[in-house]
This record gives C-alpha cells, sequence and structure tokens, in this order.
C-alpha cells in the first residue's frame, strides 16, 4: 500500500462513502444529523478504570477510530494518527433529585454536540453515575467512521476487552489483516475502467428519467428535523410472510419491500417507485470484523403499473433486487455524479424514502459484574423524507432490545420521518395501513396492488360516511316554480326582486311569469322544451326564468355578450325552440325562434296570469347551463328541479329567511346566479340586483352592499374588492365565495379589518350543481383556506385511479354523488359516460379536481389533474407556487403558468404587486429559492398591475402577457472582474466554453465532488472562507459572486472592477 507519512500521521485518499458524507456535512455543519449515538445502562459494580481502557483499546485497535479528514486542492483524505487518547467524561449524579431525567437530557446535549472533521477525535465517551451501581454510558461516533454494522463489532470487543481487563489477562481477540484505509485504497483502485463502466451502465439505464416519490404533503422540508414511531408486527403474520416468501422464491426482505412499495404506490399514486436501501458492502471475510463505514445506498426501482397481483409484483421485485446486488459495487455519490438529478439542500438525490430489513450481526454486550441494557432514545433528527427499519426478533435482539414491546417475537419496526414533512397522525395511519396490507397480502398473494385491503373498517366508516355525507330533510319531490308559488301565498306583497329603482313583489313577479308561461306554451312550450334566455341581467330575466319552469321547459341562460358564433352553437346543440331576448339582441340573432319580449310584451299581458296546472316531476330538467370545454367545444349540463331545491332549501351551510337580501351579481349563464336567484326566491328573501360595473369598483361596490346581506363572489371578486377596501364584507350575514384557489392574504386581511358574520368558503363543479363543498371560516393560521365538507345531501369521496378510496392526508380525485348531479351532458352520451360513472350502486361524477382529507375529515384543495406538470421528472402543483409568492410581504397576488417557449415548458410567474411597492426578479427569485425547490422557480416574473378577470370573474389567463424571449433567459455578460474570474474557473472545472452569469452550476454538470474543487479554488483566489452550501444557495454565477463579494473584506471589495 502506498500511503504518504507526515510525521506521526498517515494520509490516504477518503473512500467514496466517507467522501458523500463529509460533502453533506459541509452542507449542514450545525445538524448533527451523522452523529451515531450508543447509550447503556450498566447496573452492578463497574470499574471506571476498565471501562476507559477497553475503550482505548478498541481505538488502538481500528485506525478509523484515530482518523480525522482534510481537504486538498479539493479532494480529501484521511489522516489517520498513531495514537489518540479518548477521555471517558465522568458526571456523577448520585444524590440528585430527577438524576436520571437529568441524565437524559445532558445526553441529548452531548448526542447534539457537532464534531469537526478535521480536527477530531470523531468518537466521544461520557459516563454518568445514578445511584453506587447505575450507570448511564454514552458513545458518540461521527457516522463517517461507523455505521450500523459497526456496532456489533464494537459491542463485541468492548465485552472481550472488559473482561480481560477484569481478569487481568490479555484480550484473545484475532489481529485485524486489514484496516479501513486499506479498503478504501482498494475501492478506488478497483473502481476504475471496464469494471466502472459496467456498473455505470447499468445503473444509468436503471435509473434513467427516475421521478420523485410524491407522498402529498403540501409541505417541502426545510430542515432535518425527525420523529420516530415504533412498528410490531406479530409471530403469526411473520410466519405467514415466511411461508409465502419461500412458496414464491424470494426473501423476507423482498417481500417486505415488494409490500412497503405496493404502500407508497397507493399513497402517491405512482406506479413507478424508487426507494433507497442500505447494502453493508462487506462482501469480503476480512471486512466483517472492522469498525468504518462501509455501507453503500442501492436504489431499488420497482416498476408497479399494469396493476399486478401481488405475487407477480414479487417477480418484478426479485429481478430488480437481484440485479441491484449484483451491481452493488459502485458508490452512490458515484453514481449521483454520472446522473445529475436535480440538487436542493431540502431533498436527497434519486430517493427520499428508505427502507431495509436490518440483519447486522448483534450480540449483547456482557461484562463480568455488570447487567447491560441499551437505551432507546426518542429520535429527533430526520436524514430523509421517511425510513422503515424492520428487524426479525431473534434472541440477540430480544437481548438488546426486548424492553418496551408489547410482543416478545415477530417483526420490530421503527419509521423516522421528517416532521417538516408529516404529523405524528399521520405516520400512525401509514404504520396501520402498513399491517393492514400484510395481512391482505398473506391472505390472498394473488390479489391485484389495487384490491388489497389499506383501510381499516373504522377508517373506511369515516371515509364513506361520517366525513363524505350529510343528510337533511327538503323538498325533494316538487319543482322549483312549485316552492315559489308556495312563498308567494306566504308573503306576496314582499318584495321578490330589485334591480335599481324597479322592483316587483311576489305577486306582481308571479303574475308576469305565470303570463310568460302561457303565451310561450301558446308558442309551442311544453314539458322538457329547451328555451333559450339572451338577457341581460335584470326582472325581466328573473320573471323569464320563472315562466320557462312554468311552462313545463327548461331554459338556456345565452349571454348577450358571447360572440354570435357561439350562441349559434349553443341555440343549435340544445335544440332550441324559441329565445327570449331584447331589442338590442333580436337583430342580432336573426331567427325565426326570438321572442323579443319589449315587442311581445302586450301580447303576452293579455294571457291570465293565474298559476298553471302542468305534470312536472323533481328529476326534470330545470335549465341547461353551458360550460366551457377542454376540446373548446361548449357543452350543456343538464341541471334537474330537485339538484336546486337541495343547493337552496334546509341546507347545512347557509340558512336563508325572509328577512334577507340576497345579491344578484353573477352572469346568468354563470353557475353562481343559481344559488343566488333561488337561494333568494325560494326562501321567501329579496333579490338584489347589482350592475357589473358597481362591482369592478371597488368604492361603488361596497356602497351598493350596504342593500344587501347575502353575497357570493368569485375568489378573483373578492381579493381584488379586500386589496382596496379591506373592511368592505363587513356588513354582510354571509359572505360565500370560491372558484378558485384562496388567497390566505387576502382572507387574513379581510378578516382583521372586519369580517361577516358568516364567512363560507365554497367548492363545487356546474355538474354537481354550484356547490358541493363549505367551509366557515374563523381564522387563517395556515397557509391553506380548506374547502371543507360536503353541503346538505352530498357525498364526496376521494378516489384513487383504481377507484378505492384513499386515506386521509393522500390525495385523491374529488368524486361526487347525490341530489346535486346533473342528469348529464346534452347530446355528448360519451363525454357523460366518462364524466358519470357508476361504482357498484353509487352514480358518480368525476371532477378531475385533487384533494386531500386534512385534520377532522376537512378537504383541502390541491388543483385540477391536469394541471400537473412535470420538471425534470418532478411533479410540479402551480397552486403551490402561487400560495408561496402570495406569501412575500410585497405581492398582492400571483398567477403561475406553463407556457411553451422554444418546444420547452416553462413556468412563468405574473405577480401583482402591493400599492406602489418595486418588485425585482432578483428579489421574488431569492424569497421563493428560500421556500421552495429549485425545479419549482419559475423561469421568469412578470410584474402586472392586475389580474385579468373573465366576465365571469375568473382569471383570464388568455389576458396574460407573453413574456419575451429576453424575459425567460436573460443572456448576461459579466458585470465585474469577479464574475468574468468566476466564469473562468468554472470554464476550467466544467470543461466548458460558454458559459453565462445566469447558469445553473448543476444544470451544466456539476456535482458534489466539482462542488468541493470549485470552494476550494475560491478559497485559495479570493481569500475567503465560503461554505460549501452557498453553491447549492447561489448556484449561478451572478448569485455566487454576491456571496464572495459579501464574504470579501471591505477594502478588497473598493478594489472591484466594473467591466
Amino acid at each position: 500500500m502506498v500511503a504518504d507519512q507526515l510525521e506521526d500521521v498517515f494520509v490516504f485518499p477518503a473512500s467514496f462513502a466517507q467522501q458523500r458524507l463529509w460533502f453533506v456535512e459541509q452542507l449542514l455543519p450545525e445538524a448533527s444529523l451523522y452523529n451515531t449515538p450508543l447509550v447503556f445502562r450498566l447496573s452492578g459494580s463497574l470499574n471506571r478504570s476498565h471501562l476507559q481502557n477497553s475503550l482505548q483499546a478498541i481505538v488502538q485497535r481500528h485506525e478509523i477510530l484515530r482518523t480525522t479528514f482534510e481537504t486538498i486542492d479539493g479532494k480529501l483524505f484521511q489522516v489517520i494518527s498513531q495514537t489518540l487518547h479518548i477521555p471517558l467524561e465522568f458526571t456523577d449524579l448520585r444524590g440528585f433529585p430527577g438524576n436520571e431525567e437529568a441524565a437524559l437530557t445532558q445526553i441529548w446535549q452531548e448526542i447534539k454536540r457537532p464534531f469537526q472533521l478535521d480536527q477530531g477525535a470523531l468518537l466521544r465517551s461520557h459516563l454518568w453515575q445514578l445511584q453506587d451501581t447505575e450507570h448511564l454510558l454514552l458513545i458518540t461516533l461521527h457516522h463517517i467512521i461507523f455505521d450500523e454494522w459497526s456496532s456489533g463489532v464494537l459491542i463485541r470487543e468492548f465485552g472481550e476487552y472488559y473482561a480481560a481487563f477484569v481478569e487481568g489477562k490479555p484480550a484473545t481477540l484475532p489481529s485485524l489483516p486489514i484496516q479501513y484505509a486499506d479498503f478504501s485504497h482498494w475501492q478506488r483502485s478497483y473502481l476504475q475502467g471496464d469494471v466502472l463502466a459496467r456498473q455505470l451502465q447499468y445503473w444509468k439505464q436503471q435509473l434513467k428519467d427516475v421521478t420523485v416519490l410524491n407522498l402529498s404533503s403540501p409541505n417541502v422540508p426545510h430542515n432535518h428535523q425527525g420523529a420516530s414511531q415504533l412498528l410490531e408486527l406479530p409471530q403469526e403474520l411473520l410466519d405467514q410472510l415466511e411461508a409465502l416468501s419461500q412458496q414464491t422464491g424470494v426473501t423476507l426482505f423482498m417481500t417486505l419491500l415488494a409490500a412497503f412499495q405496493t404502500l407508497l404506490h397507493r399513497y402517491s399514486g405512482q406506479t413507478d417507485i424508487a426507494i433507497g436501501s442500505p447494502v453493508a458492502n462487506r462482501y469480503q471475510s476480512e471486512l466483517e470484523s472492522l469498525i468504518g463505514f462501509f455501507v453503500n445506498s442501492l436504489v431499488l426501482r420497482t416498476d408497479l403499473s399494469g396493476d399486478p397481483t401481488f405475487r407477480a409484483l414479487l417477480d418484478r421485485v426479485r429481478e430488480v433486487t437481484l440485479s441491484a446486488y449484483a451491481h452493488q459495487d459502485l458508490p452512490f455519490e458515484k453514481l449521483v455524479e454520472e446522473l445529475q438529478p436535480v440538487r436542493s439542500l431540502g431533498q436527497n438525490p434519486l430517493f427520499q424514502v428508505v427502507f431495509a430489513l436490518q440483519n447486522t450481526p448483534m450480540e449483547q454486550l456482557v461484562l463480568p459484574g455488570l447487567v447491560l441494557s441499551p437505551v432507546t432514545l426518542e429520535t429527533k433528527t430526520s436524514r430523509f423524507d421517511l425510513e422503515l427499519y424492520v428487524w426479525k426478533c431473534g434472541d440477540n435482539f430480544r437481548n438488546l432490545w426486548g424492553q418496551g414491546w408489547q410482543h416478545s417475537d415477530g417483526l420490530r419496526g421503527v419509521i423516522i420521518y421528517n416532521t417538516d414533512l408529516f404529523d405524528a397522525t399521520t405516520i400512525a395511519q401509514l404504520r396501520q395501513h402498513f399491517q393492514t396490507l400484510l395481512e391482505s397480502i398473506v391472505a390472498n398473494p394473488e390479489t391485484r396492488l389495487s384490491e388489497l385491503s389499506l383501510l381499516t373498517v373504522q377508517e373506511q366508516q369515516a371515509l364513506l360516511k361520517q366525513w363524505s355525507n350529510c343528510h337533511s330533510t327538503y323538498p325533494n319531490n316538487a319543482c322549483i316554480h312549485q316552492l315559489f308559488e308556495e312563498q308567494v301565498k306566504q308573503r306576496s306583497s314582499a318584495i321578490a326582486v330589485q334591480f335599481g329603482h324597479q322592483s316587483f313583489t311576489y305577486a306582481a313577479l308571479n303574475q308576469g311569469s305565470n303570463q310568460l308561461a302561457r303565451y310561450l306554451q301558446r308558442c309551442g312550450v311544453q314539458s322538457g322544451t329547451p328555451v333559450g334566455i339572451c338577457l341581460e341581467r335584470g326582472i325581466e330575466a328573473i320573471a323569464a326564468m320563472l315562466a320557462v319552469l312554468k311552462a313545463g321547459g327548461a331554459y338556456v341562460p345565452l349571454d348577450p355578450s358571447y360572440p354570435l358564433e357561439r350562441l349559434q352553437f349553443m341555440i343549435e346543440d340544445a335544440g332550441i325552440a324559441i329565445v327570449l331576448t331584447q331589442a338590442d339582441c333580436a337583430d342580432l340573432l336573426q331567427s325565426d325562434k326570438v321572442i323579443c319580449l319589449e315587442q311581445s310584451w302586450s301580447a303576452i299581458a293579455q294571457e291570465s296570469d293565474e298559476n298553471l296546472s302542468i305534470d312536472c316531476r323533481p328529476d326534470q330538467i330545470a335549465y341547461v347551463m353551458y360550460t366551457s370545454g377542454s376540446s373548446g367545444i361548449p357543452k350543456g349540463v343538464m341541471i334537474p328541479h330537485r339538484a336546486v331545491n337541495r343547493l337552496v332549501c334546509a341546507t347545512n351551510y347557509i340558512q336563508i329567511n325572509d328577512r334577507d337580501r340576497v345579491a344578484q351579481v353573477a352572469n346568468l349563464a354563470f353557475d353562481a346566479a343559481t344559488f343566488e336567484v333561488w337561494g333568494a326566491l325560494l326562501n321567501g328573501a329579496q333579490l338584489v340586483g347589482i350592475a357589473r360595473e358597481t362591482t369592478l369598483s371597488p368604492a361603488e361596490f361596497v356602497a351598493g352592499l350596504q342593500q344587501v346581506n347575502i353575497l357570493f363572489l368569485t375568489t378573483a371578486l373578492v381579493n381584488q374588492t379586500v386589496r382596496q377596501i379591506p373592511n368592505a364584507f363587513q356588513s354582510l350575514k354571509y359572505l360565500l365565495f370560491g372558484g378558485e384557489v384562496a388567497n390566505v392574504n387576502c382572507i387574513r386581511s379581510l378578516i382583521q379589518h372586519g369580517k361577516p358574520q358568516h364567512l363560507i368558503h365554497v367548492y363545487g363543479p356546474t355538474e354537481n350543481t354550484t356547490f358541493s363543498t363549505w367551509y366557515e371560516i374563523e381564522t387563517v393560521s395556515e397557509t391553506t383556506i380548506p374547502i371543507g365538507k360536503a353541503i346538505a345531501n352530498t357525498q364526496v369521496y376521494l378516489f384513487d385511479a383504481d377507484l378505492k378510496p384513499v386515506p386521509a392526508g393522500v390525495s385523491g380525485e374529488v368524486y361526487l354523488e347525490g341530489d346535486g348531479l346533473a342528469q348529464g351532458y346534452l347530446n355528448r352520451a360519451e363525454l357523460t359516460a366518462k364524466q358519470f360513472i357508476q361504482v357498484e350502486n353509487l352514480r358518480l361524477y368525476r371532477t378531475g379536481d385533487r384533494a386531500i382529507y386534512r385534520n377532522g375529515g376537512n378537504l383541502e384543495f390541491l388543483g385540477r389533474i391536469d394541471d400537473q406538470i412535470k420538471i425534470r421528472g418532478f411533479r410540479v402543483e402551480l397552486g403551490e407556487i402561487e400560495a408561496v409568492l402570495t406569501q412575500h410581504s410585497k405581492v398582492q397576488d400571483a398567477i403561475v403558468i406553463v407556457r411553451e417557449i422554444e418546444s420547452d415548458r416553462q413556468l412563468i410567474a405574473y405577480v401583482v404587486p402591493q400599492n406602489t411597492e418595486t418588485l425585482t426578479e432578483r428579489e421574488l427569485r431569492s424569497f421563493l429559492k428560500s421556500k421552495l425547490p429549485s425545479y419549482m422557480l419559475p423561469a421568469a416574473f412578470v410584474v402586472i398591475d392586475s389580474v385579468p378577470l373573465t366576465v365571469n370573474g375568473k382569471v383570464n389567463q388568455k389576458a396574460l402577457p407573453i413574456p419575451h424571449l429576453n424575459t425567460i433567459r436573460e443572456q448576461s455578460s459579466p458585470a465585474t472582474s469577479l464574475e468574468a474570474s468566476l466564469i473562468a474557473l468554472w470554464s476550467q472545472l466544467l470543461g466548458r466554453e460558454q458559459i453565462d452569469v445566469q447558469d445553473n452550476f448543476f444544470e451544466l454538470g456539476g456535482h458534489s465532488l466539482l462542488v468541493t474543487q470549485l470552494v476550494s479554488r475560491i478559497r485559495d483566489r479570493y481569500q475567503v472562507e465560503l461554505p460549501l452550501r452557498s453553491v447549492f444557495e447561489a448556484p449561478t454565477i451572478a448569485e455566487l459572486a454576491q456571496k464572495i463579494e459579501a464574504l470579501k473584506p471591505r477594502a478588497q471589495r473598493r478594489e472591484e472592477i466594473e467591466l
């Protein structure tokens, strides 16, 4: 072996694993993520001197325990001291009340104390004496010199040495033929040429286009705070799992891995599941007795597509696992360097979830005169998003870790999770689901993955009954106009509708609509006849809607502002026999079907004003509402009478009475008008029209609101109004809003400046008659506002792709059922069959929306399924980026969309600043980088004065300006000599000639080894101590130059030359 000897130390290149860990440690130097504690309780007569000598003997036996690390020219080396004294720190707590709790507190403080990898020692020991014969021993080692297997070696040798010192004779341990440095030297010599090429070829193919596992958390991990929960599986289940493994020719590890990947598949909805699994990497017998960091991470990527049976999945997992083991020599870091995945400080590359069946040889530590038992500490850190470690409970396990478990046999496990991503309730649920899944697997391994049970009976009851269903008794056997006529009987002289200075009582509105209904019947309208209503909002339009229903027909709202071509399509598509319109539209439509109310009213007034008697059923179509179709062709949604009754009568989200005044703001061709018009008229309230021009002027709008106490607005209009007049809605009894994701800042401002009595967030598609769920907002403490629970007589379900209920905390598609459902799409049988489906005995509407159950069963809207996009293998939610942008103190509102630019999908953020605030792209990008991973950062930021809205009050994406190419990517020359110097440095390291100041180091091929070399050269060239993590935080020339500039002495900064 070749090694450089410097006085009393030896210098060797670090192993690949050490290189990886050292790199992570530089990114998170204060996190103490890789401090590995061993804590033991020693009961009996302890000889501290023998304990100290035993520890020292182990340190002398293993060079790795005398090792520190140093970088030379950007490369990492092991520095091995010939001798190193490890003191046994001692604290005497005898006689102190609560001494054990005090000792455990001090133990945690000691565990969290960072190691200095370049100084050492990387091992510490501390002994606390609680009683004369009771001690706690802590040995803390850095993972860079120690792994799980090493624990067994240390425990075994500790027992040998301590017994030898007690007996006064030499220990009988065989000498070590090699040391860890020999392994690291061999590894670097072996992994070259054809060997390296073959390994790389396999892994590059295996992990091509690997996707990131998305487990539905709305958060991004910003630190490594963790927690853990224990898992216990009984012996009977273990026996069944082992029997299944034997029958199918796989190992227990493969069976558990397949089950865990199935669980992740069911949680994420993804079929491409890649997880990490540690391997001991000690395949040579000489390595088994060494302490050191040998462990390697294998990426086990399984294809679960096609809904295979579990037995078929085992075949896939066997092939993946055996192939991975056959190519396990390639260190994980070499793999990351080659594949160059998107790097983020908050996310592990290539996999975020870890699984292992631990089979490390573990022996009980036996010390003469002492009873030793390990102390299990609460987990407080997490290196990954989610980790599952499982042990088979044999004698050694029971001897070491037997206390604190419910069963004495079976399987034991620990689930470690990042608390930024998961809470304890979610993990407890996941733990139960894993056991339920395993029980379902052993019961019938021929079951397809989609059919395997995941939920307990209690969960199914909560999801399908308690959370999704609310029944109320409402008039489900009457038609809309019949319920209106009941109100007429009770309050004939009360004002029914008012628009400006014009108003009609209930009696007058009833009489006028009766006359028009009879006139329509004379014109051929009968049961089910579609009648177009092409009128501006006003009393005439309301009377026309009533008249069509009274005549037995179904009204079809036609917005006079629509293009003529669209109106003609709707008239023909709906088979409209008659169009009720006004003078300025009559000539435009040019049809013999048109009845102009102004011109025909003298004839209409000749008809009887008595109520009509027609045969009308509540399941008969009341109206057809046209909505935009994804194909560009409008589709007509057929809504029956009963669905409207369920929306506004005897419901749970609002109580409207005859003293209320309901605002009529919505375009009649927008389904919010259904709530406004019939919410008022079927409950004896007054409908008050507010002109559209008024709603667009916040000051006039607020003045107009003094006439009403119930108002529905789109989210965008609420946001727009609150920004200018925060207390605009404080006089209202009810403010309902919905249609788009709520802006938390605006709603928080609304509450602070004057909340209405009831602030209701509603959600629902036209196909389920306007509203489906509701959530009453009292305070805003979260980053999102739920859409809540089902309104009365509606059932809401969250299903996965296989139409199975998803657990709480797992995203699924929203399906709706109940009395609000439309009959389908007019003349679109194929589309109706696709969207309105039959599942067992339920008729469901599939919304295409994604949601998740949060605490208490409230739904949180996640976005459209077709709004999910992929950026370099990462699933991106546009709404999440918008939500984070609006948290910026200078941002009023934000819209993020995807645009195709030069055949590339780019994220574009449109931002409305607060008042007269000045916003820069650099400021916004820096803010987002502190909260989101790099792949979620928009390519460009466009500042706009306001968010453009459609006539229905929703965001008009088509009206957003298209950014110029140079907005997307500002090709920039270096502005300073420092930037020019950095470009030259990058060019040398990356082997590239053309580098722009906005280029990303990692996107140009940078990896961890090059980061280390870059930081080393920056340190030498500019005489600054640049932390390694700075390259991740500032991966462009421009950003990195700023970091370096900030670290320079002032005098040196003044010397910087502008180019």
